[in-house]
């Protein structure tokens, strides 16, 4: 598996700042923010399934647009994975022919342009010798992690969460884990905002992991823009003996 990130920031604001999205191999996007958009038009007509985490609009943002771009130039529908809850928001929120059209409803050479696949915590989609298994999150919204899985290592992606006990327990039963990547969207000065939201600080972030069983390079998502700063020299401090790193836009994963 070969995973670039094309966008990992909480916002918008420069020229490197994309939200979040992840393109796996080369037909596989995990989210969909704006650093979709730095994909080429060939490239975005390659991408065959896109699993969303949850309908936040820093995750789906290029999702509607991408669907259009490429809608003649493809002979199979996109897959769009989610929960049954955030596909509803979805339909009912985004392609409600009011904001975009619904392109599970629009055929070109009598195939759907899109289709919905609902999954749940647990569930595993196997792509020829990739295995995506979604994880269990808890945000203010419906939400899941995912578990990319290419038999030799796993990459652990946990989406936008907050405390989660059942997220630990899911990691740690992973014998092949190697990557974590987990969001820190505030300082610790906005805790109470973090805990109102659903989202980890850097206090928060140290509980946290001080759950994981299991060796793992680790990487931190979602920091909030014009604090990028002020939360990585808190995440030093809170957690620090973890030796996590600030996750990279264009950052590669081999494995």
């Amino acid at each position: 598996m070969k995973v670039r990130i094309l966008g990992c920031s909480g916002g918008i604001g420069g020229r490197h700042l994309r939200t979040t999205s992840m393109l796996v191999d080369h037909d596989i996007l995990i989210d969909a923010g704006t650093g979709v958009a730095d994909l080429s038009l060939a490239e975005l007509a390659m991408i065959d399934h896109v699993f969303i985490t949850h309908s936040h609009l820093d995750h789906i943002a290029a999702l509607p647009l991408m669907i259009d771009s490429v809608a003649d130039m493809r002979r199979a529908p996109v897959t769009v994975y989610a929960t049954s809850a955030t596909l509803e928001i979805l339909q009912n929120h985004i392609f409600n022919w009011a904001i975009w059209p619904d392109f599970s409803e629009i055929s070109i050479r009598e195939t759907p342009v899109m289709q919905y696949k609902a999954i749940r915590v647990g569930h595993k989609t196997r792509l020829d010798n990739r295995l995506i298994t979604a994880l269990p999150a808890e945000h203010s919204v419906p939400a899941v992690g995912y578990q990319l899985d290419s038999g030799e290592a796993s990459l652990v992606f946990t989406g936008d969460t907050t405390t989660n006990d059942a997220l630990w327990r899911a990691v740690n039963k992973i014998a092949n884990l190697r990557y974590l990547i987990i969001e820190t969207a505030f300082s610790n000065q906005e805790k109470r905002l973090a805990v109102l939201s659903k989202h980890l600080c850097p206090s928060l972030l140290g509980d946290e992991l001080a759950k994981l069983m299991r060796e793992a390079s680790i990487y931190i998502s979602h920091l909030k823009p014009g604090q990028i700063e002020l939360i990585m020299g808190e995440i030093e401090e809170c957690a620090g003996e973890f030796n996590p790193n600030m996750l990279q836009n264009h950052q590669i994963f081999e494995f």
